[in-house]
């Protein structure tokens, strides 16, 4: 990952800085993409004529006519460069738990004797719940074991079937080595399970360099694909054909519309779907990843790092007391800056109703999402600012900011 320094005059990075192509409320600092991401201008046009031409006018012929039938694979092939996989080895559909669900299963009957999943004890949540879940429903031994993050690698050897990591955390926004890890489990005879929700989009992602196993992500984050995106996953192409997938939808099969009674799975990763897929969803996620066509994901996370240092250096400076959970190493930082506080929510409220957006995450984090697709140096300069008199004066300290809504 680059280092390499980028002006911080927004007018040098014309490339990079998008903002006129989202619609953002003017005044608006959005510092919370790894979230939710913005909507690209081009979406709604998009999404209209699907609606009314589409569905409206071909209605069933719309599977035919407009290529629903094959737009999970046109936007596979869309994310693919992105996340550096081989043609042909992303599904596109369903959620990213519900994925994860997919690939897990598979690595598990391709394990052998081992029994031991792996994983990091502050990994997302859902993350670990559909591992337990698995493990619950499958039985034979498994198990899942979840221990503090720097000691998980130190853990991998000869009874672990499954290492499960997020590559960027989603609190910390700390960063691990792809590379590295997935070197460690394969020497072990492990194989590695990376959610990229947090690095899609955000960052150079390296799945076939890295001789990733599988992978899992989600599309609403860096990707902009729009509130609930289809997610993704990805399989080596040399698991694909071996592998026995789990949820054995019609969609999967190899011939849907013969309408067999019994499955026979098709080839490659197109045997990865399950159901109908989500074709409004797909096409809104399809054109705002139109924007990532001609856009240098190294340089992008490079002008990440230098916003997200500009902003920890901001904060240090004005309120030193406040205390970074996010490594200030770039090559152990994803595009994320996060603080902690003993009241960070409603900290967190006072700097929304101020419009700087961010999010909080438990116990304690105060998280920004760093996108130099629509975030400038004056943007970073104007939230450390209000951020700084929040804390300064106390105005997160009211009634109004302790209630808590559901969605943090």
């Amino acid at each position: 990952m680059s280092d390499a320094a980028l002006p911080l005059n927004d007018s040098d990075l014309s490339a990079l800085y998008r903002k006129d192509r989202f619609e953002m409320p003017e005044g608006l600092i959005y510092l919370d993409g790894n979230s939710l991401g913005p909507l690209p201008k081009t979406v709604p046009p998009r999404m209209a004529d699907a609606v009314s031409r589409q569905w409206g006018n071909s209605l069933v012929k719309g599977w035919n006519e407009a290529g629903w039938f094959k737009l999970p694979s046109v936007v596979a092939a869309q994310l693919e460069p992105l996340i550096g996989a081989e043609p042909g080895s992303v599904a596109v559909g369903d959620s990213t738990s519900i994925n994860l669900f997919k690939v897990l299963s598979a690595a598990l009957k391709m394990s052998g004797s081992r029994r031991r999943i792996l994983s990091d004890s502050g990994n997302f949540p859902s993350d670990l719940y559909i591992a337990e879940g698995l493990v619950s429903l499958v039985g034979s031994g498994f198990h899942l074991m979840a221990l503090p993050s720097d000691k998980v690698e130190a853990a991998i050897g000869a009874d672990v079937a499954v290492v499960m990591l997020t590559e960027v955390d989603y609190r910390t926004g700390q960063r691990r080595n792809m590379r590295s890890v997935t070197q460690a489990a394969h020497a072990a005879g492990a194989l590695v399970i990376w959610d990229l929700s947090h690095s899609a989009g955000a960052l150079p992602v390296r799945l076939a360099d890295c001789n990733a196993d599988f992978a899992v992500g989600c599309g609403y984050k860096f990707l902009n694909g729009g509130p609930g995106a289809p997610a993704f996953l990805y399989v080596a192409p040399r698991h694909a054909e071996s592998l026995v997938p789990t949820l054995s939808g019609w969609m999967g099969h190899s011939a849907p519309f013969a309408f067999e009674s019994s499955y026979r799975p098709a080839s490659g990763i197109e045997k990865m779907q399950a159901g109908t897929p989500p074709i409004l969803s797909l096409i809104a996620f399809s054109t705002a990843l139109e924007l990532f066509k001609d856009l240098d994901l190294e340089a992008l996370h490079a002008r990440s790092l230098q916003l997200g240092d500009l902003f920890i250096a901001e904060m240090a400076r004005r309120c030193p007391y406040l205390e970074l959970a996010t490594p200030r190493d770039h090559r152990l930082r994803g595009s994320q800056v996060s603080f902690r506080h003993a009241n960070g929510y409603e900290v967190m409220q006072a700097l929304i109703a101020r419009d700087v957006i961010g999010d909080f995450r438990s116990p304690d984090i105060i998280r920004f999402g760093i996108t130099p697709l629509y975030i400038s140096h004056d943007d970073i300069i104007r939230a450390s600012a209000t951020l700084e008199q929040i804390l300064r004066d106390r105005l997160w300290d009211t009634d109004t900011y302790r209630v808590r809504a559901a969605v943090t």
